[in-house]
């Protein structure tokens, strides 16, 4: 068995392509395995899955946003095994973070579609919310599973993995202890009170924006012009780990939306004194982000659909080899070559007969959902939805996996409204309309959006045990214990929280994602057409871009993402540039990247967890003690005064200004602490 006590670290190869005959050893050896699935490890991966499920749920309703449940359950982790002194825990904290993480996955499926049936009027019950969210979840699972090996070994350099790596540092450092894990603590700490004094207490604004100035406000009034980026550490770091090149990339794309699309269509449509598609009000009424959610992230959507499907036809050797091993496995020497030989234990997976027999048994379960369920007994309703959750899921499986392994970032919610688009216009067609089809095309987006919202967090684990030499087999097997208990979680939040204080916009609890998810959908299910001249911009634009070798993926992520999102991720690959070019000494180079991707992967880490702690802070303040308006004032302390011109210093806290010095000083800071070690 391996000892922690001899390992140092990740291999120096762990993060870079590798050179002609040159192999990968993770951190525990494929001969020397440590414990992996102990009743120490299933105990507290349960825990975590149905706490982390609980509050995820709560936050995201309330506030609209996900926090991510994989970095604080590793951080958990490893603090929970020091302070029981378990040694060698460091497989055992993989399984912990591997079921615990199915929490904020399955959540993110859930919130994205579910509270959208009460908001227009259907009540689902709890077994519909919980089916839901377990097949879509099982179904992200057993999708991926043939992809792992393409995706996280054959692959190994080619993605940056930016969570994965995040979560991968937290575990073998703070396991391994010595400088290594100090510097980590330092950042996570450094981050994690940077985050948490804009999110928790606003001592700054976490948005900067030109319009802080007069001739910005000008800019954006004349022509709809704006610049603007988010302050946060953890996107920072981000975008160290990402590097300069797909940070680049995306905020171009970005820049694409911002710079060129939403002037050209205000420019255009400012003269109209009408409504155009599905707005609200005339374009010369609109703001850039009103600009931006009503017409340009339509062209993000069709863009990252369209970089999924060019993503399938360029791995279709890859899907084929897939399908190829399945047979070969089922078959032996009646298909292909026969039998592959056995792989050892890094490389084994659950067998393929297994998963096809549960990938076949899931499937009947979705359509017995459907059919018992949803539609009433009407076989070819339910023989529509399987087919639409089938094939959707299938192809956009790869796509968020490609999504997190690039950028960190899985585009669920614009690829699940392409799904409520998609089964909307079939189901109208079928003639499914009113509250049947609003019913059924919403459970099909939520079962969608949980395979998805899986299979994109679920190559992150993999990833982390193949960096850590965990047995896949095991992370495969396990996860589906966290989808159950994930699920059920969910289903009983979602019912409690909804009979208590109801969803949608004048409710306590208004699931800002849900509530736009649901209106869309219902002028759909009236005849109201999605626009698809849009969608088709965006088609195009991830064609050219295959055409010239831009990653289109990579690209529609930053036209669908808002500006401010993605700007911060520029700057840390920047950065990452800048350490790298730091020495003419190849061995001190490696050192300071090492050190950087450590520093960035404490700011992600820090972000995480103490983001956790600034929303309930949040909940509290405006909850429990009924702070109200006071705990609003408190987090925007002199802003108002500010903007009026006060010279006071209170008027200096809570301002973007203040926020822009701050960001500015945290990338000196983090350079500079990067190539601070000077010795070889």
């Amino acid at each position: 068995m391996a000892d922690l006590k001899t390992i140092k670290g990740l291999p120096e190869n762990a993060y870079r392509k590798l050179k002609k005959g040159e192999t990968f050893s993770p951190v525990v050896p494929e001969n020397a395995p440590l414990p992996e699935v102990t009743l120490y490890a299933l105990v507290w991966g349960m825990i975590y899955a149905v706490l982390f499920s609980l509050s995820a749920a709560y936050l995201a309703l309330k506030i609209g946003q996900v926090f991510e449940a994989a970095i604080p359950i590793a951080i958990l982790a490893v603090g929970v095994s020091s302070l029981l002194k378990r040694k060698n825990a460091l497989s055992e904290n993989v399984i912990i973070q591997s079921i615990g993480g199915s929490s904020g996955l399955i959540v993110a499926g859930a919130i994205f579609t579910i509270p959208g049936l009460y908001i227009l009027g259907v009540e689902a019950t709890f077994t519909q919310v919980f089916l839901a969210s377990l097949l879509g979840g099982f179904l992200g699972i057993l999708f991926l599973i043939p992809f792992r090996k393409y995706f996280v070994k054959d692959m190994h350099g080619e993605f940056p993995f930016p969570e994965a790596t995040a979560i991968t540092e937290v575990l073998v450092t703070g396991e391994a202890g010595g400088n290594k894990a100090k510097l980590l603590v330092k950042a996570l700490a450094i981050g994690g009170i940077y985050n948490f004094l804009i999110e928790g207490f606003g001592i700054w604004k976490d948005k900067v924006s030109t319009i802080m100035f007069d001739w910005g406000r000008w800019v954006a009034d004349k022509v709809r012009l704006e610049f603007n980026f988010r302050t946060g550490a953890a996107v920072l770091g981000l975008g160290y780990i990402i590097g300069l090149k797909y940070s680049l990339i995306i905020v171009c794309g970005s820049l694409l939306s911002w710079w060129v699309f939403i002037p050209a269509i205000y420019y255009i449509g400012k003269f109209n004194p009408e409504p155009i598609l599905n707005a609200a009000k005339p374009l010369a009424e609109m703001m850039p982000q009103e600009i931006f959610v009503a017409y340009v992230q339509p062209i993000g959507i069709g863009g990252i659909a369209a970089a999924g499907i060019i993503g399938i036809i360029k791995s279709r050797k890859i899907i084929y080899g897939a399908f190829k091993l399945a047979a070969s496995e089922i078959f032996g020497s009646k298909v292909g070559e026969g039998k592959p030989k056995k792989a050892g234990r890094l490389q084994t997976d659950i067998s393929m007969k297994w998963n096809v027999v549960l990938l076949f048994s899931t499937l009947l379960g979705v359509m017995a959902f459907f059919l018992i369920g949803v539609v009433k007994g009407n076989w070819f309703y339910a023989l529509v939805g399987l087919g639409l959750v089938t094939l959707i899921s299938f192809l956009f499986t790869t796509v968020a996996a490609r999504a997190i392994a690039i950028v960190g970032v899985n585009p669920v919610s614009g690829m699940t409204l392409m799904t409520l688009i998609l089964s909307s216009v079939i189901l109208v067609a079928i003639g499914l309309k009113g509250t049947g089809g609003i019913l059924i095309a919403l459970l099909i987006g939520g079962v969608v959006c949980s395979a998805l919202s899986m299979a994109g967090g679920f190559i992150t684990d993999l990833k982390v045990g193949y960096w850590l030499g965990t047995t896949p087999r095991n992370q495969e097997r396990f996860k589906f214990l966290g989808v159950l208990l994930s699920a059920a979680a969910v289903g009983f939040v979602i019912l409690v929280l909804y009979k208590t204080y109801g969803f949608g916009p004048g409710s306590p609890l208004e699931a800002p994602q849900a509530s736009a998810m649901a209106a869309v959908l219902k002028p759909l299910m009236t005849g109201v057409p999605a626009p698809w001249l849009l969608y088709l911009a965006g088609i195009f634009v991830a064609i050219i871009l295959e055409f010239i070798g831009v990653p289109p993926l990579a690209f529609a992520l930053g036209m669908y993402l808002p500006l401010y999102l993605n700007t911060p991720l520029l700057a840390g690959g920047i950065i990452a540039h800048l350490v790298g070019k730091s020495s003419k000494d190849e061995n001190l180079v490696t050192q300071r990247k090492e050190r950087g991707t450590l520093i960035g992967s404490g700011f992600i880490a820090g972000g995480a967890l103490f983001g956790v702690v600034a929303a309930f802070i949040t909940f509290i303040g405006r909850e429990v003690f009924k702070a109200g308006e006071k705990w609003s004032l408190m987090k925007s302390l002199g802003t108002e005064m500010w903007y009026e011109g006060e010279t006071k210093f209170l008027g200096f806290l809570g301002s973007e200004f203040l926020g822009f010095l701050m960001f500015a000083l945290l990338l000196i800071f983090f350079y500079w602490y990067s190539i601070r070690d000077r010795r070889d």
